[in-house]
């Protein structure tokens, strides 16, 4: 055999000494290419090389050197163990000197005292776990914390461990919000609101009077929890009290269509299963009532918290003194009205209103009510980027609160209105940084003073000390493990470095990183991003089939953007000999603007294909060792959707798929995800309507108790094949629901790509016709 066929089916080892499992073969066939390879059933395949490369094998060897620092308390301290010589040591820093030093003085004297007072054996010098530290008033001399019922106390300078009668000093929480009382009764145990089946009455304690309060409550639009009875009981009422003000909001679902799922593998016979489902364009959707009464009064109304006609209610049940705030946005999700709510009245006042066309990011959007209802922290996009805005509660524009030409502003970490500043996400700001990475920042509410909080290239994390002074920021990329380092929210410049994960362990067991990509989509000027798996003895004077792992979004592209082993099983693939790769296409992602995330608005089924083919031709330019003639792709949910269609477009590009749990027909998906991403325009193109197209290997996988893309979508891709007269495989995962993921899905998807894509066969897909 020739080297390059020993690179290529991964004869080597990686550096790792194992036993090997393989299917050998002796045949070589010449394919127009300089390269010889084998044929399907004779490939030979290392799968002990696959396996380690997967993340259940990789996960321990990352786990030994573990680094998990936390605040003791309310301290400014951080606590951590990191694994050494000696064992496991237990390290306390000062976030504001950087200042470390060994928390117990002396570890094998500590577990002697330890097993002593706990009576446990199994603690060892290296199996060291502390968890919930405590200080008294930042006093680092002694630590507090309790484990099996038992509260302890290390004294640091002594070395002594004592058991302690003590409660431990309480964690400072910020007190929330005031809340709606969830208990059937009122405070003052005067009114206790009861519920008979779907309806609600009322019970002056005083008198021991009920009376009934609503009338219209039925299956799927009740007042009452699931559970109600014929008979009265406290517990069963759906809403909250506020005072001796009652609010209950009903979801009615009592029009909207059923879906139907059979699990086969019920006990002894198979069992339906029935929820609700609204779909795309349906008359039938999912409407919004608020009830209000006032127990003092015995007055009760319908709050007209519906603003458009089919619109969706997100009520926030915090009271803001003596208000409740709530979005009413509309089907189309292009509109949004921010409401009050007074609860003495029952009234309602629009408070700010926004448009956003051609929808509006739902997944960043959010709104902060502060100062005691004295102003609104709102989110917008009406700058093309999403931002920060400060109204007062009158609903006038005050001022913009986020800046950065390249800026989107994610989710806010703290607001400190004493102070008048807030912390929050942002992405796309940094210059030559993958605009998809969190970074965090500090910026006044009159929009002034905005400070980067972090530093490093990746993907970062905040968690802030109880007083919010210093915060620990931990950051990673997919080829660089997790860095930790302590800041101050005063003064940023200041951080000093806490601990890092080590990847010594995971590269002697001939682990890689993919390959970071970034590159230009089918536009020539959207830079587009991605990675690349390679095989772990990669021969770059080889060719390698290419495989591309696809999810379009909209509402997220699902790459990793943080330190993660073996994501999705792509590098155990690529040990396969293939170049596996994914890259995030135009419309794929809410984090980088308006224009980026409405991309497809209209096109659902059309937008990323480009791209994702413009990437691999690319790609292929910049590696020669991509083979563009051996083209696979795969996916799951809206990935296997775009699989489908992918082979279809361009049939002559792409040669194999695996399409799993794929919503190939939208106007059978669930309402919001089609109407938001497509418009409310009635139909919405399918992946049926382009099966003639077929010409490469595909499979469609789907569980039969899948209730989220329905199994009827798979199934109306097959028989659109079928009628069309075109060979596919079809695979029925018996009580799989949407996550088909197991070793045996994965192993599916192995062997169809070895079998079909390491040496394509003439084969006939048109098995009407014999072509």
């Amino acid at each position: 055999m020739t080297q390059s066929l020993q690179h290529l089916f991964l004869h080597l080892s990686c550096g790792l000494r194992q036993r090997k499992r393989t299917v050998t073969g002796v045949a070589l066939l010449l394919l127009g290419s300089a390269f010889p390879v084998l044929s399907p059933a004779q490939t030979t395949v290392d799968w002990q090389l696959v396996e380690n490369a997967s993340e259940r094998a990789l996960q321990p060897l990352y786990q030994e050197n573990a680094v998990s620092p936390a605040w003791v308390g309310d301290s400014h301290y951080l606590f951590y163990d990191v694994k050494e010589a000696s064992g496991r040591v237990v390290y306390l820093m000062n976030a504001a000197t950087g200042k470390r030093e060994r928390l117990i003085k002396d570890t094998d004297a500590f577990v002697r005292q330890y097993r002593t007072l706990l009576k446990d054996t199994s603690i060892t010098a290296d199996n060291l776990k502390l968890y919930s530290l405590r200080m008294r008033n930042g006093d680092a001399r002694s630590v507090y914390w309790a484990k099996g019922g038992k509260h302890f106390v290390y004294h640091r300078p002594s070395g002594r461990l004592a058991l302690t009668t003590e409660k431990m000093p309480p964690r400072f929480l910020t007190p929330a919000s005031g809340a709606g009382q969830r208990s059937s009764s009122t405070r003052d145990s005067l009114f206790t609101m009861l519920g008979s089946r779907y309806d609600l009455y009322v019970r002056d304690n005083g008198s021991g009077a009920v009376t009934r309060l609503t009338h219209d409550g039925k299956e799927y639009a009740s007042y009452c929890s699931r559970s109600a009875g014929d008979s009265l009981s406290a517990g069963n009422a759906a809403g909250l009290w506020y005072g001796h003000v009652y609010i209950c909001l009903v979801t009615d679902d009592s029009k909207v269509g059923d879906l139907y799922l059979i699990n086969a593998l019920g006990k002894r016979r198979p069992s339906l299963r029935t929820r609700k489902m609204p779909l795309p364009n349906e008359p039938n959707v999912r409407q919004f009532r608020l009830f209000w009464y006032d127990a003092d009064t015995r007055r009760s109304a319908f709050v007209p918290v519906s603003r458009f006609r089919d619109g969706v209610v997100d009520m926030s049940f915090g009271a803001v003194g003596n208000a409740l705030y709530f979005t009413s946005r509309s089907r189309a999700a292009d509109s949004l009205e921010l409401c009050r709510l007074d609860l003495p009245t029952g009234t309602v006042r629009t408070v700010i209103r926004e448009v956003c066309k051609p929808h509006l990011n739902l997944t960043l959007f959010n709104y902060h009510v502060v100062d005691k209802g004295r102003h609104i922290i709102w989110w917008s996009e009406r700058t093309g980027r999403g931002n920060y805005y400060l109204y007062d509660n009158k609903g006038t524009l005050l001022n913009r609160i986020t800046r950065g030409d390249r800026l989107v502003a994610g989710s806010i970490v703290n607001i400190d209105t004493l102070a008048g500043t807030m912390i929050f996400a942002g992405y796309g700001q940094e210059a030559g940084i993958d605009p998809y990475y969190t970074y965090y920042y500090k910026v006044r509410l009159d929009g002034r003073k905005q400070q980067k909080l972090c530093s490093g290239n990746g993907t970062h994390e905040l968690q802030l000390c109880d007083d919010k002074r210093f915060a620990l920021d931990s950051y990673s990329r997919m080829d660089l493990p997790t860095v930790y380092e302590v800041v101050s929210v005063e003064r940023p410049q200041r951080r000093f470095a806490v601990a890092r994960r080590s990847d010594a362990a995971l590269r002697k067991a001939g682990w890689q990183p993919p390959r970071l990509l970034s590159l230009k989509a089918a536009d020539g000027k959207t830079d587009l991003y991605g990675l690349m798996y390679v095989p772990c003895n990669l021969n770059p004077k080889a060719k390698y089939p290419v495989i591309s792992n696809v999810y379009p979004g909209p509402q997220d592209d699902q790459l990793p953007r943080s330190f993660s082993l073996d994501d999705n099983g792509n590098q155990s693939l690529a040990n396969m000999g293939f170049i596996v790769v994914s890259i995030a296409p135009r419309g794929s992602s809410p984090l980088r603007g308006r224009d980026f995330y409405t991309y497809g608005y209209g096109r659902l089924r059309d937008y990323p294909l480009a791209d994702d083919k413009h990437a691999l031709e690319t790609l292929a330019g910049q590696y020669p060792f991509i083979d563009l003639s051996r083209v696979g792709i795969y996916g799951h949910s809206g990935g296997a959707f775009m699989t489908v269609a992918a082979m279809l477009t361009y049939p002559q590009f792409y040669k194999v798929g695996v399409a799993a749990s794929g919503n190939h027909d939208n106007n059978i998906y669930i309402q919001w995800w089609g109407e938001v991403f497509h418009g409310v325009t009635g139909h919405i193109p399918t992946n049926m309507e382009l099966a003639g197209a077929l010409q490469g290997r595909l499979m469609l996988v789907s569980g039969d108790v899948d209730d989220n893309v329905p199994y009827a979508s798979t199934l109306r891709m097959a028989d659109a094949f079928i009628k069309a007269g075109k060979r596919f495989d079809m695979m029925i995962l018996p009580g799989k629901d949407h996550s088909v993921w197991s070793d045996y899905y994965q192993n599916l998807v192995r062997y169809y790509f070895k079998e079909h894509l390491v040496v394509p066969q003439k084969e006939d897909i048109d098995i009407i016709h014999h072509q």
